[in-house]
């Protein structure tokens, strides 16, 4: 599904490995999170200790597609949609923009990419029923009901509260929007 050379997906290889770097020189190690062996993902690396687990991005080797979403909901999905969540499994990534701190979304795993496309078919059929343009989320942000999304349409970047109208354009595009980060805590 990924373009191995697009912008974007470059971009977020780029940012994924300043991330890694970020956390490295500042803990002496990966990411951790805490360890659960009902939730694996290839995204492991090795304990930390008992209870958690280091962790890093890794390459999404399998055919992971949102065909069922577009036959679902009639519409075809934003490319850089397609992209994002399937270049690499991963945790979530905090990073800091102009506006403030964020989380970047990514599939854990297989099963995190299917309850994923769910949430994205209950946001999108939540955007038709309030007759608003299509958005795709892709990053959460310090307040519980302000979502960064990608506008369906034209691959804007913009700020909006969940139920409401995306109300601030951070960027034209996801991939100027990636370039722009800086990895944080």
């Amino acid at each position: 599904m990924t373009l191995p050379n697009s912008p974007l997906t470059q971009s977020l290889w780029i940012f994924a490995n300043d991330f890694i770097d970020f956390h490295e020189k500042n803990n002496g190690h990966l990411p951790i999170i805490a360890k659960d062996d009902n939730w694996i993902s290839s995204c492991q690396q090795s304990d930390y200790d008992e209870n958690n687990i280091h962790w890093r991005p890794v390459e999404i080797d399998i055919n992971l597609s949102f065909k069922n979403i577009e036959s679902a909901l009639d519409i075809s999905l934003h490319p850089d949609i397609k992209t994002y969540f399937s270049t690499y499994f991963s945790e979530s990534i905090n990073a800091k923009c102009e506006d403030g701190g964020i989380s970047l979304l990514f599939a854990w795993n297989k099963e995190d990419f299917h309850r994923l496309q769910e949430n994205i078919i209950g946001h999108i059929l939540m955007k038709k029923r309030l007759k608003q343009d299509n958005t795709i989320f892709f990053a959460v942000t310090d307040e519980d009901d302000i979502i960064l999304s990608i506008n369906n349409d034209s691959g804007e970047v913009w700020v909006e509260r969940v139920g409401f109208k995306a109300h601030k354009k951070l960027a034209n595009s996801l991939n100027c929007f990636i370039n722009q980060l800086t990895p944080s805590f």
